[in-house]
């Protein structure tokens, strides 16, 4: 798709249903995109390893754990979840829900400003620098990397080419991603997608910061 495009408009919650949306990008790592209607939910189940959720519109309620060690937590746009595996969990929407799902292929390395089971705000993992681009790695494993990057106004990341699918999510301010010698601009709650190998980059319109979904294997 090479095109800003926004998950949650391409999938929008339909009432009384849930569906889920392989993501299409190549890669061991499965990626999904679910759509929760209102009033729908997602049975408890449970991973033997890491679920990563990133929330694209509405809000999810996701009930982790059993009994009295269970808690719930809300997770909304521009925030993400790591599910702790062996952990059962249940999402359910009030009013209509949007997220991705990352299932990770073997054990996650996560970042000390992450905890498991508690909902965070992408955006806030990385401040601005005066005349830089900040990286912040926020988990990874041997099959794909999810980071969260702040570019101050006047950055850029020169044309360059990545060994795997990659997905962006604008989460604050306006950019221009180049791509295959094609301009697209994008702003915060879009998204878009890189071919492996594709050549692309990213000039910040402003203040502009993006979280990246790169997969390696």
């Amino acid at each position: 798709m090479n095109r800003a495009f926004s998950i949650a408009e391409e999938h929008p919650p339909r009432d009384g249903m849930t569906i889920s949306t392989v993501s299409g990008l190549r890669a061991e790592t499965k990626v999904s995109y679910f759509s929760l209607g209102r009033g729908t939910d997602v049975s408890a189940e449970s991973y033997p390893t890491e679920m990563l959720c990133v929330g694209a519109g509405g809000t999810g309620r996701f009930a982790l754990g059993a009994g009295a060690d269970g808690k719930e937590v809300e997770l909304g746009e521009g925030e993400a979840l790591v599910v702790p595996k062996d952990t059962l969990c249940g999402i359910a929407a009030r009013e209509g829900f949007v997220y991705t799902e990352v299932i990770a292929k073997g054990e996650l390395q996560m970042n000390e400003a992450v905890k498991a089971g508690e909902v965070f705000a992408l955006a806030d993992l990385a401040p601005y620098e005066k005349g830089s681009i900040v990286n912040v790695d926020v988990v990874s494993n041997e099959g794909f990397k999810f980071v969260v990057m702040a570019f101050d106004e006047g950055t850029a990341l020169s044309p360059h080419r990545a060994p795997g699918d990659a997905l962006i999510f604008a989460l604050e301010g306006k950019a221009v991603i180049g791509y295959e010698g094609r301009e697209h601009p994008i702003e915060a709650g879009e998204n878009f997608r890189f071919a492996a190998g594709g050549l692309h980059s990213v000039t910040a319109n402003g203040k502009f910061k993006m979280a990246l979904l790169l997969t390696l294997k």
